[in-house]
């Protein structure tokens, strides 16, 4: 009873920093109208939180497994809540970067810890269920959050509502942080490892994390791509001659389906994080939808994605790394199946049909995917390694929110404002990206049945 009090906490404190991903993507047009946010800016708002996020995850989820998870995730947590405040009261663009970048961050010290609790509170037999519920949250925050923002705005009003998107996070993120306090489990001190957490290694890998996505943020400095890579490079060339316990447990990835798994979750959300951002674009500025109607035409996928995720989280253990692939050739057979109403139904709302059958298809990759991708992963490890997945995961996100966006406008340009022909270009770019994770999962199949 007490574990699952735990994991709910755990779920709800996941849920509200995964949420501010794409909760604010409906947003846009009313933060655009009261702080006339730029379009470097608005990259800035919606990139930049993915990439504090994915900068603090690895180090985070080290430092957890080392000193205790219960302080680090109520820290993290109340960071969190206190960024959300600085970003509702934003008076100008700097200020709301500023605070999005913070609130970034300590979403990324609160994630790991949830899977962290997970691999310590279940046995490996008993964790297709919590990471069941934790896809589905993952599943339900990233298409719930244009529906939530949409209704906040309608609520809050079309000016002052954007403001509101941030400051639900307040009392919500609050209570977590003292339920959590009294019912994650306390490290036994005995127990709390004192190493050196590796200081050479963080600082290689968050230099490689920025340099790498900057440019795709900015749309310049393309430079930082080679640089970035070098410096990626030099933090594996150290991990693997630390003399003490690396950051990173690099010899993880010499397990097949740690390594494509992880490649798996880069590649998926990649697509699946930018096609939020560009349909809410579509229908907002293309079809003239509100804030709540945007959100309402994506409900389907979040209920397909919820309900899928919990099932799959069931059955992943009987079914295996085949299941992933089911879920991802559904993934891309319902987002094919908007380019083809978007050509034969005149109306946007026609799209929640095929969106449906893409939710029912992610939930079946992100649940399945993480509870095979952790299956082998040391207990002592269980942070770290699920820092370096969640890694990818924000990696991939602010990259296809930067390069598809960048698709997008560019194609919108070209159009001179065809904001259906932008999203077909963007979508296809997308699909993509899909197929190539099909090709990661079908890989670790075709290698397993050998």
């Amino acid at each position: 009873m007490m574990r699952g009090r735990a994991l709910a906490i755990a779920l709800v404190a996941a849920f509200m920093t995964l949420l501010d991903v794409s909760i604010v993507n409906v947003a846009i047009p009313s933060m655009q109208a009261d702080l006339h946010v730029g379009a470097s800016g608005l990259q800035w708002v919606l990139s930049g939180y993915a990439l504090t996020f994915g900068l603090l995850l690895v180090p985070a989820g080290r430092f957890g497994d080392a000193r205790g998870i219960r302080p680090v995730f109520v820290a993290g947590l109340l960071g969190f809540t206190a960024a959300s405040a600085a970003a509702g009261a934003a008076q100008n663009e700097a200020w709301l970067v500023t605070a999005r970048l913070v609130q970034g961050a300590f979403a990324g010290v609160v994630n790991p810890q949830v899977t962290g609790l997970i691999q310590r509170l279940y046995a490996p037999p008993e964790r297709a269920r919590p990471f069941g519920l934790l896809g589905a949250t993952i599943g339900i925050a990233t298409a719930a959050g244009p529906l939530l923002g949409g209704v906040i705005i309608q609520l809050a009003g079309a000016s002052d509502g954007w403001r509101w998107v941030f400051y639900i996070n307040l009392p919500v993120g609050l209570a977590a942080a003292v339920l959590g306090w009294r019912l994650i489990p306390r490290r036994p001190a005995d127990r709390i490892r004192r190493e050196s957490l590796d200081p050479v290694g963080v600082l290689l890998l968050g230099l490689a994390v920025v340099q790498i996505l900057l440019p795709l943020i900015e749309q310049r400095e393309w430079y930082l791509l080679g640089t970035g890579a070098l410096t990626l490079g030099g933090f594996v060339w150290w991990e693997l001659r630390y003399p003490g316990v690396p950051l990173a447990d690099l010899q993880l990835f010499r397990r097949r389906s740690y390594a494509l798994g992880t490649t798996l979750v880069l590649l998926y959300f990649a697509g699946f994080t930018a096609n939020f951002f560009i349909l809410t674009l579509y229908l907002q500025r293309g079809q003239h939808f509100t804030a709540l109607q945007a959100g309402l035409a994506t409900t389907p996928f979040a209920l397909g994605s919820a309900l899928a995720a919990f099932a799959g989280g069931r059955v992943v253990n009987r079914f295996g790394r085949p299941l992933v692939v089911a879920g991802l050739l559904t993934v891309i057979a319902g987002l094919a199946g908007t380019l083809l109403v978007l050509h034969t139904v005149d109306s946007a709302w026609a799209l929640s049909v095929p969106l449906l059958v893409a939710g029912i298809g992610s939930g079946l990759v992100i649940t399945p995917n993480q509870t095979l991708t952790l299956a082998d992963v040391p207990v002592d490890r269980a942070g770290s390694a699920a820092g370096v997945v969640q890694t990818a995961q924000r990696v991939g996100a602010a990259f296809g929110i930067a390069a598809i966006g960048a698709v997008f406008f560019a194609r919108l340009t070209a159009t001179s404002g065809n904001w259906t022909a932008a999203f077909e270009m963007a979508l296809m770019v997308a699909i993509g990206s899909l197929v190539l994770a099909l090709a990661a999962a079908a890989t670790d199949v075709a290698l397993g049945r050998r």
